[in-house]
């Protein structure tokens, strides 16, 4: 899975994590406002991935590249 594929996988799963109870575009959990809240949470995991990671040598070196474009690209969306 490249990088944006990976960004919009953690998203996807976030979102439909979150709980659904406004409507498209207002309410407290509106589509839109769970997105927003999706993509923080898609943020988060990725740091702390990147944050355990800090460091370390070898072949943890292409891992930290490959999460750091997959920041990249949730910064995209």
């Amino acid at each position: 899975m490249n990088s944006r594929e990976k960004a919009n996988d953690l998203i996807n799963r976030y979102y439909y994590m979150l709980p659904n109870n406004g409507e498209l575009n207002s309410g407290i959990n509106s589509c839109e406002s769970r997105y927003n809240e999706a993509i923080e949470c898609a943020f988060v995991a990725v740091d702390e991935i990147l944050n355990v990671t800090a460091g370390l040598n070898g072949w943890i070196d292409g891992f930290q590249s490959y999460w750091q474009e997959v920041k990249q690209e949730i910064e995209k969306l």
